[in-house]
């Protein structure tokens, strides 16, 4: 017999931007040259500073376990970071470093959340949210933003989708995946929102360095300090230091709520990798020249793809003000001949036919909680990008 799963698991659903890539690369197998604009990842290399502290380390030894909660030598960069970029005062006590910040986001919902919770979550939103709200047993709330408001929910919203039950906002700025980034003035809003009425808030800042011209990063917690009481802050060194596999993210929060967290993760998986730890001091101390040098990359090819989706036809967007991500609604294409005939009805449709046909690979905004939206990730060369909105803009526009 086979052995029976829990019903969690079975109602755990896969990450979708992970199967769209898993299609990408199933294509690629048989030969097919794949235009890849699904993961979420920076295409550069980690720079050699970062990758020369973490070789001295494992030379000097630091190959053993660590704090479970990180090394205090990680925790005061980290500290001093926020100081040094956002004059923010946090102490070490405060921090918990995990493996990613999804890992840390688990963290979170684990300590705070339960059954009977609900846990407001704007819409677009990252797909791993309401499976990691869902694990704990409580009730992700979804607030439905718009394209007109730049995908971005209104303290007025917030206040609305706020009962007894609520234990948790989470707040994902710059967004994945519309790359909308709040104005200061609207964070303000939904922190008098939060303190008023009580409500904590998860704020997931993992593309905080990723801000282009016209939009200004401001951490939630900077809002005065009942504010950052109620405030859980979630970040890490993948995306502004092009680090995705060293999988190191982190909280800061409360001390009651962070050593939660720790005790939590003592008994999940220890303590984050030693080497990485190490790594990331050197991340974060050291010279930030790479962190320019990738942004002016990012702008260069997100004015790239606006300037050819604004020439698409039938496709709206909202410009994103940070990440690296472009989020288009493809609707009035359904349920009419596209490239080589095929006609679908929504977007998940829309992006198997254009993998099939055209070889793009975008993630479907089904997956995001935005019918009618797909995706695309400008985290690549400008050679893939251009011959990828070429194919694109073709399977939009049938002879």
């Amino acid at each position: 017999m086979p052995m029976e799963l829990s019903s969690t698991v079975q109602k755990l659903k896969p990450s979708a931007t992970i199967a769209a890539a898993a299609k990408a690369k199933e294509l690629k197998s048989t030969g097919v040259k794949v235009y890849e604009f699904t993961l979420g990842e920076p295409d550069f290399n980690t720079p050699a500073h970062i990758c020369d502290a973490a070789k001295a380390a494992m030379d000097a030894g630091q190959t053993h376990y660590t704090p479970a909660a990180g090394t205090p030598e990680v925790k005061q960069a980290i500290c001093d970071a926020y100081q040094r970029d956002y004059g923010l005062s946090f102490q070490p006590s405060q921090v918990v470093v995990s493996n990613g910040a999804k890992h840390s986001i688990h963290n979170v919902l684990t300590a705070l959340c339960g059954p009977g919770d609900e846990v407001i979550i704007p819409t677009p939103y990252w797909v791993s949210y309401s499976a990691l709200v869902e694990l704990t047993g409580a009730t992700p709330v979804m607030v439905e933003t718009s394209e007109e408001s730049g995908f971005c929910m209104s303290a007025e919203q917030f206040a609305a989708a706020i009962t007894p039950k609520t234990k948790l906002m989470m707040l994902n700025n710059p967004c994945n995946p519309t790359g909308a980034a709040y104005t200061v003035e609207t964070l303000e809003a939904l922190a008098k929102v939060a303190v008023e009425k009580d409500v904590a808030v998860m704020s997931d800042e993992i593309y905080e360095k990723l801000i282009y011209e016209g939009s200004e990063f401001r951490s939630f917690a900077s809002f005065g300090p009942e504010v950052a009481a109620r405030t859980i802050i979630v970040s890490g060194v993948s995306k502004a230091y092009a680090m995705t596999g060293w999988r190191i993210g982190w909280a800061i929060a409360p001390v009651e709520v962070s050593a939660a967290m720790t005790k939590l993760q003592s008994q999940e998986t220890s303590n984050p990798c030693s080497i990485s730890q190490a790594a990331t001091i050197a991340a974060l101390t050291g010279t930030q020249d790479s962190v320019e040098e990738m942004l002016a990359a990012f702008k260069e090819r997100r004015a790239y793809v606006l300037e050819r989706l604004h020439k698409f036809p039938d496709i709206s967007f909202a410009e994103p003000g940070g990440a690296f991500y472009a989020f288009f609604n493809v609707s009035a294409h359904f349920n009419k001949p596209l490239g080589g005939g095929k006609v679908v009805k929504d977007a998940t449709e829309f992006c198997t036919a254009l993998l099939e046909e055209a070889h793009v690979a975008l993630v479907t905004g089904d997956a995001f909680g935005a019918p009618g939206y797909v995706r695309l990730s400008f985290a690549t060369d400008m050679q893939t990008i251009e011959e990828g909105l070429n194919r694109i803009e073709q399977f939009l526009s049938p002879a």
